[in-house]
């Protein structure tokens, strides 16, 4: 089937560049800042519970991230959050959104191979002005024939991307971290998963089975042109 393939998407944050451990960090300085106030509490579970009860709401992204942080303290201490706390807390907000951008292996290498044989194109999720700002900074923008930024990666939202770009299921390769974003929507409506995982995973983006359909699985983007070898 690897024959067929005409368009490569390739999601952001954690595919091409380091994204979750600076998230991570702010979930740990958020227990930190608020363990004086909540003794006992699992603040960063605390924080996951609010972060899922406002995707909906607020979506994915830094700033939702931030509301999130926001809305965890205020509970948490019953509404008495000192207004230090909440200033720390938009400063790790806008640091989140100035981040720099650390490359994932070989990706500025792996992109120049495949873009003179594919149309590659991001697949992502996030704030609209976040991706485009870490886009821009990446320096990848120019290997890129279309930017997508999904409110949410289900098998509607890819087949209404594979609609748009006019092609078969079977022409569309999606190439993530995330089994549950960016493989297993894709491989239900017949198109081809790679997945290549990263060390730190979103607890929402964790799946408790392994899809049954086949996809493949590398260790590095490095090894992406080696499967698509015999058509390069």
């Amino acid at each position: 089937m690897l024959n067929k393939i005409k368009v490569i998407g390739f999601d952001a944050d954690d595919t091409l560049w380091v994204n979750e451990p600076y998230f991570r960090n702010a979930e740990f300085r958020l227990a930190d800042l608020l363990k004086p106030y909540t003794p006992g509490t699992d603040i960063v579970d605390e924080l996951f519970k609010t972060e899922i009860k406002n995707l909906e709401l607020y979506g994915y992204g830094a700033k939702a991230f931030t509301l999130s942080l926001i809305e965890t303290a205020v509970k948490l201490t019953g509404k008495q959050v000192p207004a230090a706390i909440i200033n720390e807390i938009l400063a790790m907000g806008r640091s989140l959104m100035n981040i720099s951008i650390e490359l994932i292996d070989s990706v500025d290498k792996v992109l120049p191979r495949l873009q003179p044989h594919y149309k590659l194109i991001v697949v992502t999720k996030g704030d609209l002005l976040d991706q485009e700002r870490k886009l821009k900074k990446s320096g990848l923008l120019p290997y890129f024939h279309h930017i997508e930024i999904m409110s949410d990666k289900k098998e509607t939202d890819y087949q209404k991307l594979i609609d748009y770009l006019e092609i078969l299921p079977e022409e569309f390769m999606m190439v993530g971290n995330s089994l549950k974003s960016d493989i297993l929507p894709v491989i239900r409506i017949g198109g081809i998963g790679v997945h290549v995982p990263f060390h730190t995973t979103w607890q929402h983006e964790t799946v408790n089975e392994l899809p049954s359909q086949p996809y493949y699985e590398i260790e590095s983007l490095s090894q992406l042109p080696d499967i698509m070898a015999d058509f390069l």
